[in-house]
């Protein structure tokens, strides 16, 4: 087994709890990436206030190295994924690829799901890379300047 894929194989998404909260909220970007994700204790602020948000620490073994958080509301088919972040200290180890192959096979678990969006800021190149090898297809820029991306489901 290689290095990267033991290192990828053990990453697990985790509800986001009082245990755990500060290690999320302690978590950091790289500063040329700090314009690209909202900061993790304001999206924990937020999703308190959303029913419909599903906050995540990634966990590599039983390290934090990540944050993520989506929705995917019962009524709906559609699942939206808007923060997504890896700690500065653990990127380009295969986490986020992990961590994304993870996610979205715990949204197709919910068995509602067949079509999953992701935005993302137009000048992340390790976003944008990311998000196309994982088979989303970018749909043009939202109303913010954010790249809207799209992934349909296999049924």
């Amino acid at each position: 087994m290689t290095e990267q894929h033991r290192q990828t194989a053990e990453i697990r998404l985790v509800a986001v709890t009082e245990a755990n909260r500060k290690l999320v909220t302690s978590l950091q970007l790289a500063y040329e990436q700090l314009d690209f994700v909202a900061n993790n204790a304001d999206s924990l602020d937020e999703a308190a206030l959303d029913a419909d948000a599903r906050p995540r620490a990634i966990l590599a073994e039983d390290r934090v190295v990540g944050f993520l958080m989506y929705e995917a509301p019962i009524d709906d088919d559609e699942a939206l994924i808007y923060r997504f972040m890896i700690d500065r200290a653990f990127q380009g180890r295969g986490y986020g690829r992990a961590a994304l192959r993870e996610l979205l096979e715990e949204i197709r678990r919910l068995g509602h799901v067949r079509h999953v969006s992701i935005c993302y800021e137009p000048e992340n190149k390790g976003a944008r890379h990311l998000y196309r090898t994982a088979g989303f297809l970018e749909e043009g820029l939202d109303e913010d300047g954010e790249m809207i991306a799209n992934l349909d489901l296999p049924i």
